[in-house]
């Protein structure tokens, strides 16, 4: 099962209804949007899909329901985020029989693996499964950083251990990890930020936030400097920037469902203890939304490139 880790992979919301169920009607509008745009992958349950709050069966049914949805237009992943190494293994093989065709993979939930452990859970689950992994390293919300000596020793046993989701906030590490690895690890920059800044350091692609929102601007700016039309990229990415910036937020989830609602693709649910916006909070996501959508940019035809 083969994957090629390059260009835009939204980590999609998960959609509910106003009884807390999975809206997959609305869930399914927003799939053909980032179908339609472009997008290189579909990546669920991640942070933006409300993971935590996601039954085990909940998390089948949107796999199956997507894989069957984009008839293998763009590979579906699901990511993984379990307290123990039994349950990521049980999860694995869940993804594998639902017909997902990669792996986002988080180190162990709730406990501070130290790096032996880290190390040692990634091995186990790759080493039960066949499909390809990208492991998330975001030390910023997960406390848990992989090092690039960390990645030396999964490397050198996890021949399915492909990417890199690199959310250290740090867009020197793009560079580090080139000149340390070369081509064998694969890097997906996911700090909506430092999307562009990290893509022109050598990023394969982008896990996007805000694209659930916006596709094609965020479509557009990869394919733009993919082809050295950098000066093109940037004006639509500074236009994007306040947008971007409601990404690296505690309220990301509740933020981009927003930002959603405005452009059609979504609703406000969310699933409790998260609560939609109110007062002061909201008003300041309102106006950066409204603001930004009274002066969108025009987008070349990125498709034609």
């Amino acid at each position: 099962m083969g994957i090629v880790w390059e260009g835009v992979m939204p980590a999609v919301t998960t959609k509910f209804n106003n009884i807390d169920e999975l809206d997959l009607r609305m869930f399914k509008i927003n799939i053909d949007a980032q179908l339609d745009a472009g997008v290189h992958g579909i990546v669920l349950g991640g942070t933006l899909g409300e993971a935590s709050t996601l039954t085990d069966d909940e998390k089948r049914i949107l796999t199956r329901e997507t894989v069957a949805h984009v008839k293998g237009k763009v590979p579906v992943l699901i990511n993984i985020a379990e307290q123990t190494t039994k349950d990521a293994i049980e999860s694995a093989k869940k993804a594998e029989d639902d017909g997902a065709q990669a792996l986002m993979m988080l180190p162990p939930m709730r406990y501070k693996s130290g790096d032996r452990e880290t190390v040692a859970y990634f091995t186990a689950v790759a080493k039960s499964t066949r499909l390809p992994i990208m492991v998330y390293n975001n030390p910023v919300d997960y406390k848990v950083e992989v090092s690039l000596e960390m990645f030396e020793q999964l490397l050198q046993s996890c021949p399915n251990i492909e990417a890199v989701k690199e959310s250290t906030r740090d867009v020197s590490n793009v560079t580090r990890i080139i000149n340390r690895f070369g081509n064998r690890l694969k890097i997906m920059t996911g700090v909506d930020t430092l999307a562009l800044e990290s893509l022109l350091m050598g990023a394969n692609g982008w896990i996007a936030g805000l694209v659930c929102a916006f596709p094609k601007e965020t479509v557009a700016i990869y394919e733009l400097q993919k082809v050295g039309r950098i000066e093109e990229a940037l004006k639509i990415y500074r236009w994007f920037l306040p947008l971007l910036e409601l990404d690296i937020n505690p309220k990301l989830v509740q933020n981009i469902k927003l930002a959603e609602v405005y452009t059609g693709l979504g609703t406000e649910n969310v699933r409790a203890p998260r609560l939609p916006l109110s007062g002061k909070e909201r008003e300041h996501v309102i106006q950066i939304i409204e603001n930004s959508l009274k002066s969108r940019p025009e987008i070349p035809d990125y498709k034609a490139i």
